[in-house]
This record gives structure tokens, sequence and C-alpha cells, in this order.
């Protein structure tokens, strides 16, 4: 007998031992329920040795066949609705057993509830770890894969770590953080590079511009759109819609059957799950993408297996205990910053950490053994724990060793698939952490806005170089003259800070816009209406700079000690972008240009020594503009790839991706 041979009579009798344990322990929880619970009789010694193996039968056979019907009520319930759908199986198939007394659906539910948390702890005992556990299901899913013919191109899975900054992760990798991605650089399979963020610095605009290679006029998370009295949230269904619309050309990254899982924008793929602009129930039916995926492929099936149920809700419980204990320990030690993780946050944690998680790799893996040729996946957590906790703080680099555990689940899965495939994991951007600017300065950067459009500041008489330059510019006359609008809507979702003034937020970034005017609002015309607001700005301890336009010089920088005059290149007094991105200068220029620039874009004051900066939002790690490690996002990628330099600006990854799948083979999308 062949050493193969002989392996395959070991595999083929451990998994005969494995049927055999899991379908005796069954039988003992069965007895156990049948003391346990009342409304549910076993009087006879065979009857838990029968109605176990029927119960098997029922999960293994027949049910399977159910969902291709019944999923939807399993996803749209989280896998509660699968237990019910089971129960009422179960309840048909256990009255069959001559004897067996079940009084209900409820008292059928909770049986199958029961058995279906013995058999996760099973197989937890069977395996040798959680990491054994995915694979041998990997395995069993493998085994009903498509045969391909012929030579197939290496797909490539895009993984991407929301929030991940370049800096934190060379430590994570030096520090044993990220064992997954240390080891490749170690074997030297893979190497570490860096990009350069836009100045936005947040995953809209990131993520429209590595799928669909276009982020113009994207200005951060939220921005306030002037023409349409509406503020764009790429959070927001419809507005990730919108977005989509406007920057598809229907060639994205993931237009030749490729499949998008956890983002905001799908890249034209015609598979996708828990993606922002194509969450179908939550838009009205002409906004609706269609979906290439059959019921019960990807995240559908997800929630409808009552054992993966069961795992994601005792993980999601055990990560609400950890954020519990995370947070009074901050307290205890009063460490600072820190912001409050009270409320309804414990409980939406998971959503990010562990539920959408584990729906992720799922749907990726679905995605590999179905021979995807490209699939793009967000890994939220980090980014979320990272906002209330802090960029390396000990909870938070717990999440991200959780996360680089998927990562080589992945890795070690796709082995499996019909196809090769290469691994690249990269971020959207990172984050630099600091004090929130209200909990810093006593008041929000709306309020700071409001409280200087609502009349003189006698505060802030004086002060430094720059606001004494514009305090004598806006005692002189003005020839520049702007017509005002006629009325000022009140739409309910815009928030105004003063009569026709809006602020909106995103993370270091506060764009002011006066809605009284139409299109953008110059220098000029802000000295003459609220000669306060720039000086005071300008000397505000917590603002770093700001863009506003000036009929005379274009596009103009301020600072505290300097002006930089974009169009020129001239710069008087200290320059206010030295300490920032060494691309702010060509990255401002361009964000100046978009058609929904706000009338003064300020971006918070960063700190090099300490490596600090006060987000405008109620986080201690945030991201949405310049100013230290939230610049620079990384990139992990197969050496033999086309090296990347130093890409800056998202567009700049999707040429290089796009490049990538080419010199692969990948075919080019068609025109649409």
């Amino acid at each position: 007998m062949t050493e193969a041979e002989r392996g395959r009579l070991l595999r083929r009798g451990r998994t005969i031992a494995r049927v055999a344990f899991v379908w005796l322990t069954v039988a003992f929880a069965l007895r156990g329920l049948d003391v346990w619970l009342d409304g549910f009789a076993m009087p006879q010694w065979w009857q838990p040795i029968v109605c176990a193996l029927v119960l098997g039968l029922l999960t293994s056979v027949v049910w399977p066949l159910v969902l291709r019907i019944a999923l939807p009520i399993a996803l749209f319930t989280l896998g509660i609705g699968s237990f019910l759908l089971l129960g009422a199986g179960a309840l048909a198939a256990l009255w069959a057993v001559p004897g067996v007394e079940v009084d209900g659906l409820r008292t059928a539910v909770l049986v199958v509830l029961g058995i279906s948390v013995v058999n996760a702890l099973v197989s937890s005992v069977l395996a040798i770890d959680e990491d054994e556990i995915f694979f041998r299901r990997a395995v069993r899913r493998s085994r009903r894969s498509p045969d391909w013919d012929g030579d197939l191109p290496p797909g490539v899975i895009f993984l991407q770590v929301d929030g991940l900054g370049y800096d934190v992760v060379r430590r994570a990798v030096r520090d044993g953080d990220m064992p997954t991605l240390a080891k490749w650089l170690a074997r030297d399979s893979h190497k570490l590079g860096k990009w350069h963020t836009d100045w936005s610095s947040q995953t809209g605009a990131s993520v429209a511009g590595i799928l669909h290679g276009s982020n113009h006029d994207i200005l951060g998370f939220r921005w306030y759109e002037k023409d349409r009295d509406h503020v764009m949230a790429c959070a927001h269904p419809k507005d990730a819609v919108e977005i989509e619309r406007r920057h598809s050309d229907g060639r994205g990254l993931l237009a030749v059957d490729g499949a998008s899982h956890g983002n905001l924008f799908t890249g034209d793929a015609p598979h996708y799950s828990l993606t922002m602009s194509a969450v179908s129930v939550l838009l009205p039916k002409g906004l609706r993408r269609r979906s290439r995926d059959k019921v019960g492929t990807g995240y559908y099936a997800y929630f409808a297996n009552p054992v993966n149920a069961v795992h994601t809700l005792a993980s999601a419980l055990t990560d609400v205990g950890r954020e519990l204990a995370a947070a009074a320990k901050q307290r205890r030690a009063g460490v600072r910053p820190r912001v409050k993780r009270g409320g309804i946050y414990p409980l939406a944690r998971p959503g990010t950490t562990v539920i959408a998680r584990d729906v992720v790799v799922s749907a990726v893996l679905e995605d590999m053994l179905d021979g995807r040729p490209v699939v793009y996946a967000d890994f939220l957590g980090y980014d979320e724990v990272a906002h209330h906790s802090g960029i390396e703080r000990f909870d938070t680099l717990a999440v991200l060793r959780a996360i680089d555990q998927q990562i080589g689940r992945l890795h070690r899965a796709s082995r499996l698939a019909p196809r090769r495939y290469h691994l690249v994991v990269l971020s959207d951007h990172g984050q630099t952490q600091g004090w929130a600017f209200a909990d810093r300065f006593g008041e929000s950067i709306e309020e700071l806005v409001g409280r200087l459009c609502g009349g003189p500041d006698p505060e802030v008489e004086g002060g430094g170089p720059i606001a004494q330059r514009l305090r004598a510019r806006a005692l002189r006359p003005s020839t520049q003259i702007e017509h005002r609008r006629h009325s000022d809507s009140t739409t309910p979702e815009v928030t105004r800070v003063a009569p026709g003034v809006v602020v909106t937020v995103s993370g270091h970034l506060a764009m002011v816009s006066f809605t009284e005017f139409d299109g953008r609002v110059k220098l000029e015309t802000i000295e003459r209406e609220h000669p306060g607001l720039l000086p005071a700005l300008v000397d505000h301890p917590g603002v770093g700079f700001m863009l506003v336009h000036s009929a005379e010089f274009g596009p103009v920088v301020l600072g505290r000690d300097g002006v930089h005059r974009l169009a020129t290149g001239v710069i008087i007094g200290e320059d206010p972008l030295a300490g920032y991105s060494p691309h702010a200068v060509e990255l401002i220029k361009r964000a100046d240009t978009f058609p929904h620039c706000a009338d003064v874009m300020i971006n918070s004051r960063y700190d090099p020594e300490t490596d600090e900066a006060s987000p405008f939002e109620p986080h201690v790690g945030s991201h949405g503009a310049f100013g230290g490690p939230q610049e620079r996002g990384f990139l992990i990628y197969p050496r033999d790839f086309e090296p990347p330099g130093e890409p800056v600006g998202a567009e700049a990854l999707h040429k290089l991706f796009r490049l990538w799948l080419t010199k692969l083979g990948h075919p080019e999308p068609a025109d649409r």
C-alpha cells in the first residue's frame, strides 16, 4: 500500500470516527434535553439514538434543499429564522418517531438550538483549533466546487484592513500582532509598500478611486452640496448609489466576474454582499442593482447554517464583554485621550468586529472556491475600534490579531480553489490619534464657527501675524461683489450653525459653506460678511491650516504664521503646509477644483512632536485630512508583482491594480 493510499484510509477512518462521535454526543444531548426540557420526552432507551440519526439526516440532506427557498428568511433574521424553520422540520421528524413527545414548535426550536450548540462544541473539541474548524469546512465546500477546464490566469484577492496605517502595520508585524503578514514578509513571498492618500483620507474617496478609478468631487466621508442643499454621506445607501453612479463607467476593477464584499461601492462587480451602494432592501425599486449570484451562494448561506449562527452569536457576545472590560480599564487607569464608549456602542461594535467579518470571510471563501477572478473585501473592525479606543491600544490590537487570523485562514483555504490565487493586503488610509477638538477646547468646530459668524468676538483681538493681516484686509473696502441667493432652504438634514452658514465635518476636516451665495464664495466676500471669522480660525490652536479661494490670488492656504498661494507658489512667512503630506500642494490644488469644494476648508492642527491631532469628530483615532499617520496607507503584495513605488492618491492604486491584473492575463472589461 502506498503512502497516499494509507493517508486516504487514515482520513476516511478519522471521518467515520468523527461522525460516530458526533452521533453519540447528539444522542446524549437529546437524553439531557429530555431531563431538562419540559414538553420533550423520550421514554425509551433507543429513541435518542434514532432521533439523533433522523435529525442528522434533516440538517445534512433535507435542509440544504429547503435553503433554496428559505434563505431570505434566514438572512434577514441573522440566522434566527433558520432555527424557526429547522424547529418546524424537527417537530415533524420527531413526531414520526414512535413514542417521542414534543409539545410544540417552541420546544422543537429549543431542541434544535441545543443540538447546534453541542455540534459547535464538538467541532471545537475534534479540531486542533478554530483554524482547523475553518479549514475542514472549506474542504467540505471545495468538494462541491465546479471543475475548470484549461489554464486559468491566477486570481487576485484584495483584502482591505480599514483604517490601518503604514506606520502601525510595520510595528504590528514587528511586535507579533500580525503573524500571518510577518510570515509572508519573512519568507520574502510578499513586499511591504506605502501609498499616500488623497486629502480627504477616508474610505469613500479611497474605495471609489481604487474600485472605479475616479474619486473626483468626493471631499470627505460627508460633505455639503450647495446646489442641491444636501449633505452627501458615503455611508447612506441612497448617497452611495449616487456616488457610484457619478464615478462608474461600467469598467470598474471588479467588472469582469468579480466580487465586492463589505465595501461602500461595487467596483461594477456582478457579485457582492454587504456593499452599501447595493443594499437593495434599503433602496427604492428603481435604484436597486441586479446580482448574478444564485440563492445559496456567498453570505446568504452563512446565517442559514445554525452552527454558524451559534458561533457568530457567541463571538459577538464575547466581543461585547471585551468592549465593556476595555472601556472600564481605560476609565480606571485615567487614559487620555478617550471618548465615551457607553450607550448602545458595546452592542453595535460586534457588527463590524465579528458579524461583518465572519460574513465577509465566508463570502470570500465561496468566491475562491467558485473560481472568481478578482475579489475586493473590506475588514471594518480595526477602524471601528481604533476610533473609540486608540490606534494601538491593547483592545484595538486584539481586533487586529483576529483580522490577521482570518487572512491566514483565507490564504490556507486558497489552496483548495480551482485556480491559483494571489493575496494582496492593503488599507484605504491610516489614522492619527488625538484628543477630540470639542473635548480639548470646550466647543465643537460647528459651535466655534457659529459663534464667530454670529457677530464680533471680543476675545480674539491681536493674535498671530496672519490674523492681523486678515483683520487689516477686512478693514479695506472690497470691490468683490457676489450676489446673494433669494432664499435659504431649510432642509431638515442640513444643520446650519448660523443663518446662512453650514458646517460639515469629516474626521480632521471641517467644511464651511455660506448658503446665501451661489457657487464658491471668495475670500474677499468672506472678509466683508464675517470679518472676525478667518482671523479667529487661523489663530485657533486646534486649526492647522485653511483653504480659501481668493478672487485676486486663486487658491490660498492660510496658517497662523504664513500664507501659501497655490497658483503661484508664493509663500509669505512660514509655509502652513510644512509638516504635512509631501504631496499636500498638488492634492489640495486638486480639491480646490472640485465643483462642491466648500467655501472654507479647515484642516486640524497636527503636532509632529506628539504625533497627535485633534479630530473634529468625537473620536480618539481619526482620519479625514492631512496630518500624521492618517496620510499613509500600506500595501502588502506578492514579490513578483510590478513594484508600486509610492502611489499618490487612490486613483493611482486603481491603475496599479489594473496593471497587475493585465500582466496576470485577466481581460479588460468591455465598454458598456
